[in-house]
């Protein structure tokens, strides 16, 4: 004869496995009416409409540890602040790319260039891009001086620069290039002439 105790356990088991059968079903069949968005998030630029200008970007490249002038085409806008953003997405396009010569992680973005007052320039970048960004001395400086020799050489009286994160301080770009302090655009276009020699 089976004990009465154990009867009950089988029949309480047997009741939560049909109660979890249930959930179940109901969890797949409200994730099939909403789907969970796509995490891999990808850089995409919108097209460009109406008149555009060909411009040169710094363009950083991990196997030399050099920087390469590259002629793109990006819109063209009267404002400064509006052409500085076009400026640094079109670089950044070559570093989203597939075949990147100075790879960027997932997601990374420039939400913003703020022209702030006559010689200073405020990159905002995203989250993703120093996040997930290539941790190395190097591959930090690339990154920074690429993209302030390409604000420096298509707006002219730039003479400092300051890189936020979300709107903020952020100590370092990925655990090395100093990300606190303005940069020197005269010092920052000589680094970038040595780096272009090599």
């Amino acid at each position: 004869m089976i004990p009465r105790h154990l009867i009950a356990a089988t029949a309480l088991l047997l009741a939560l496995a049909i109660a979890m059968g249930i959930y179940v079903a109901k969890l797949r069949r409200r994730e099939a009416i909403t789907p969970i968005p796509s995490r891999d998030e990808q850089h995409v630029t919108p097209p460009a409409s109406g008149r555009t200008e060909q411009v040169t970007v710094w363009v950083a490249r991990d196997d030399s540890g050099t920087l390469i002038p590259q002629s793109i085409v990006v819109p063209s806008s009267p404002e400064k602040q509006q052409r500085a953003e076009e400026l640094l997405r079109g670089l950044l396009d070559f570093y989203v790319s597939k075949n990147s010569p100075h790879p960027l992680g997932a997601g990374a973005e420039i939400h913003d260039v703020y022209l702030v007052d006559p010689g200073l320039a405020v990159i905002d970048l995203n989250a993703a891009f120093a996040d997930e960004h290539a941790s190395g001395v190097l591959a930090e400086e690339l990154t920074v001086v690429s993209m302030i020799q390409t604000l420096a050489a298509n707006i002219p009286g730039l003479t400092r620069v300051k890189i936020l994160v979300d709107g903020k301080d952020r100590d370092t770009l990925a655990g090395h290039v100093d990300l606190s302090s303005f940069y020197d655009v005269s010092q920052v276009s000589q680094l970038a002439r040595q780096l272009s020699a090599q």
